[in-house]
């Protein structure tokens, strides 16, 4: 068993308990991260458990791939599938398991289908994801908290809601001059895009 798959069980099986009991998440932490993201702690929860049932799909389901190789990132109720997968079928199965999760608005399937990803390429993928991020919290105008970044295989994938089309378009460009970076791939919305959507 690998350290990510290791980790991914332990944080389902976290996520889910706190999912069936929710008095026992932490009020401080909970509270501090909604309120970052203007988003309430209803929301954070709801997109915990979503992303718990999507998980623990993946891990029910008898394909390894989906589990170690399919990253789950959700944000109000929005979940974007990355990771890279050998097989085309795999990643089709990923976004079907993905929808029936209750709560889900929409999937944004992102996942690659190839057998050249390696663990050079994943480490490659995390630094590069470490540097978006730093940089991002650096840039003091930009509330960084609100912005989930994952790189697969080079490619940088946002998800997460900026206060205009200004910033969305700066988050993009930061993200796109750290070395290694391949392509960068924006599902950001403004603020007042995520309101009317609704």
């Amino acid at each position: 068993m690998n350290i990510r798959y290791l980790g991914m069980v332990c944080l389902v099986a976290l996520v889910a308990q706190a999912c069936t009991t929710p008095v026992m998440i932490s009020g401080a932490t909970s509270t501090a991260y909604a309120v970052a993201q203007e988003r309430t702690i209803g929301n954070a929860i709801d997109d915990a458990t979503i992303s718990a049932h999507i998980n623990s799909a993946f891990i029910q389901k008898d394909l390894n791939e989906l589990f170690q190789r399919v990253d789950v990132t959700v944000q109000e109720g929005k979940v974007l599938l990355t990771g890279a997968v050998r097989k085309p079928e795999t990643r089709v199965e990923a976004a079907k398991l993905a929808w029936k999760a209750p709560g889900v608005r929409a999937v944004i399937n992102e996942i690659q289908v190839t057998d050249k990803s390696s663990v050079v390429d994943y480490a490659k993928d995390v630094f590069i994801t470490a540097q978006v991020k730093s940089r991002l919290a650096l840039a003091k105008h930009l509330r960084s908290i609100n912005y989930t970044v994952e790189t697969v295989n080079g490619v940088v994938y946002l998800l997460g809601i900026t206060k205009d089309r200004a910033e969305l378009q700066e988050v993009a460009d930061i993200a796109s001059r750290v070395k290694g970076v391949q392509r960068v791939v924006s599902h950001m919305r403004t603020y007042y895009m995520e309101r009317t959507d609704r």
